[in-house]
């Protein structure tokens, strides 16, 4: 089955984002940024920081809306690398800090994906989500202990979990995210106006 990448009018979370990213001086090419493969375990994509690549588990993506989820967890990766000088391999904080960023924005903990995990109904639902999965993909790419995990995304939750480039708000839904994009087109022609 060959999912399309989101791209266009279909997905408004990544044409925001690879807006952004063209924005910010680091346009995405299809071909180049992207590389479907077969990965082992159960991950469904991950950001290859030293290609400046994505790759999308071809073998682990169940439909067109979890590819999108992907891309879109996988494109504020790739915006983060590009504004910012994250240092993926040896601070694990700079890594909590965009897995935090990446649940909070990419609609991982969204209420109908946390009712398909059986889990809602909690008090601060959305920021334990976001919590618990930026450990689990910090977990899945890095051979440390969960409490040092875990201590990484305590130490960074409220700043990463605060800062919501390029959204400018946390994107409960594709509604959101469609005027998301759109305040974020209009922001360059507010600021050239004054």
């Amino acid at each position: 089955v060959t999912w399309r990448l989101g791209v266009g009018r279909v997905d408004p979370y990544v044409k925001l984002l690879l807006d952004a990213m063209k924005h910010s001086g680091c346009a995405v090419n299809k071909e180049r940024h992207f590389s479907c493969e077969d990965c082992n375990g159960n991950v469904s994509g991950g950001f290859d920081a030293s290609t400046s690549q994505i790759v999308l588990c071809q073998n682990n993506i169940r439909n067109q809306a979890h590819m999108n989820r992907v891309v879109t967890h996988e494109l504020i990766h790739a915006f983060d690398h590009c504004r910012a000088h994250v240092d993926w391999f040896t601070n694990v904080r700079h890594l909590a800090c965009s897995e935090v960023r990446a649940a909070n924005l990419s609609g991982d903990c969204s209420l109908v994906n946390e009712i398909f995990r059986l889990r809602f109904g909690l008090k601060q639902h959305h920021q334990t989500c976001v919590r618990d999965r930026a450990i689990l993909s910090i977990l899945a790419v890095r051979n440390i202990s969960k409490e040092v995990a875990q201590k990484a995304v305590d130490e960074v939750f409220e700043s990463c979990f605060n800062d919501h480039e390029p959204f400018g708000r946390i994107p409960h839904n594709k509604t959101y995210a469609k005027y998301a994009h759109r305040d974020f087109q209009n922001r360059d022609r507010y600021y050239s106006n004054i």
